[in-house]
């Protein structure tokens, strides 16, 4: 049972990005987290950028280079960082990306180089043993929810109302 245990310890440890769920246009910070799992320092960290969103900017981090990647229309697909982190350490990577409009599945696929050259591509699916990281942008569109949709209904109502209080033709007078 301790061998199935530190095997399932093992298969969560792998680069992932933070948020796991955000909302669609939002310009959203996120987090590449990568902790180290061998018993050689990782020297590089590569990120692939899901096509879907449109990154922004980047944040710095201590002892790491950072080299984003670009197409021939300047638009930013991914990144590579290069750096040292040290046996049974960890390191995140931050930057701001404009999600898309509307509901999506965000696939970002990052490779992981140790010292000793071993490359660690984090790009197959759900539950096999090197997944991508995935966010699900949920929503409207607009950033509505049930609180924002019960206060448009409430604001609608109550502005109906007053229309017809102040549409009503003022009490007659007695004579």
């Amino acid at each position: 049972m301790p061998l199935v245990s530190m095997a399932m310890t093992l298969l969560a440890l792998h680069g992932v990005v933070y948020p796991k769920t955000s909302t669609p246009r939002a310009y959203e910070k996120y987090v590449l987290r990568v902790p180290n799992e061998r018993a050689v320092p990782t020297v590089r960290v590569e990120l692939a950028f899901p096509v879907e969103v449109r990154v922004v900017s980047f944040g710095d981090v201590p002892g790491w280079a950072l080299a984003p990647q670009t197409d021939s229309a300047g638009r930013v697909t991914g990144a590579v960082w290069t750096g040292e982190l040290g046996v049974e350490r960890f390191v995140e990577f931050p930057f701001v990306a404009v999600n898309p409009d509307g509901a999506a599945r965000l696939v970002w696929r990052a490779v992981q180089v140790y010292g000793n050259g071993e490359r660690v591509e984090w790009s197959g699916p759900e539950g096999s043993p090197t997944p991508a990281s995935i966010t699900v942008i949920r929503g409207a569109g607009w950033g509505g929810g049930p609180a924002v949709i019960l206060g448009g209904a409430a604001l609608l109502l109550s502005l109906v109302s007053l229309g017809m209080v102040l549409r009503r033709p003022p009490p007659a007078r007695a004579a």
